[in-house]
């Protein structure tokens, strides 16, 4: 069984000589021996170049997987009308990393709501299957327990295999800010209820935790046997652990892994967890062909 678990991005300033090389090269390479995926957030702001694209294929090894989020032109600007060519456009660039995208995460802004559910159904109705996964974020509070279209949506997503994206920034909001970094995630994350719930084959958990790595681990409890679950169900989870610095991220990253991997070797049926690669430290020398 496959978990995979990553940050939200493969590079920081602060992993560098402590996780990555110190001069920055082969920053992705360095990452995908610590993660086994990552979120793809710069493809929100812009689709990527073909030389871009071109590099991170020879960094990615095979069983890596990218989570790429589709450019808000799409999602925020057009909110996913009248928008073919542009989507044709982003999957023309990232088809040398198909065999190594796992969900294409529509995230949408907090004013897509109920109203909007028509545009998302005909779009998630729409986008091709054969080389690519999708899975929905929605931040509009009537789609979350307790409003009155969680169900209309959860359903439009099941019927069309679609999986959901479950952000939980609950560990964030649990205590009060102790960092700038917390001040500002305080300002910036969504604060949303959270529903466990699988619409599809990969569902994706985005776990908003805090600087305080204790504090993240305690947040992340109650997913460990919820994956675990998943695992055994036959589906493949993913989960992104953020931190207001993801500083810790890789490390923490791992260590949820690591968790899932135990609670499963525990259970009366003992299933295994496939294990991440061996991180290699800045001051190893990098080869993917080892």
């Amino acid at each position: 069984m496959i978990l995979r678990v990553g940050a939200p991005m493969w590079s920081l300033p602060d992993w560098a000589g402590r996780f990555l090389p110190a001069d920055g090269r082969d920053a992705l390479a360095a990452y995908a021996t610590w993660c086994n995926a990552v979120e793809g957030n710069t493809t929100f702001y812009a689709v990527p170049a073909a030389t871009t694209v071109a590099a991170w294929s020879e960094q990615a090894p095979p069983a890596f997987r990218f989570c790429f989020k589709l450019p808000r032109s799409i999602t925020h600007d057009r909110r996913l009308r009248g928008v073919d060519d542009e989507l044709n456009d982003f999957l023309t660039a990232l088809e040398p990393l198909a065999d190594r995208c796992g969900p294409m995460m529509i995230q949408l802004p907090p004013t897509f709501g109920p109203d909007d559910l028509p545009a998302l159904t005909a779009f998630i109705g729409s986008v091709p299957r054969l080389d690519w996964t999708w899975a929905v974020e929605v931040r509009h509070h009537a789609f979350f327990p307790g409003g009155r279209f969680e169900r209309d949506l959860n359903d439009a997503l099941a019927e069309h295999r679609v999986n959901r994206v479950l952000l939980d920034s609950r560990p964030l909001f649990a205590g009060p800010c102790r960092t700038p970094a917390e001040v500002d995630a305080f300002a910036r994350k969504p604060r949303v209820p959270v529903r466990p719930v699988a619409t599809a084959s990969s569902p994706v958990v985005r776990l908003i935790g805090r600087t305080d790595p204790e504090a993240t681990r305690a947040g992340w409890q109650q997913w460990v046997p919820k994956l675990a679950d998943w695992l055994t169900a036959g589906l493949q989870p993913y989960l992104f652990v953020h931190t207001p610095d993801n500083i810790d991220s890789l490390w923490l990253n791992r260590e949820f892994h690591a968790e899932v991997a135990s609670y499963l070797d525990g259970a009366a049926d003992r299933h295994t967890v496939d294990p991440l690669p061996d991180p290699v430290h800045p001051d190893r020398q990098l080869d993917l062909f080892q």
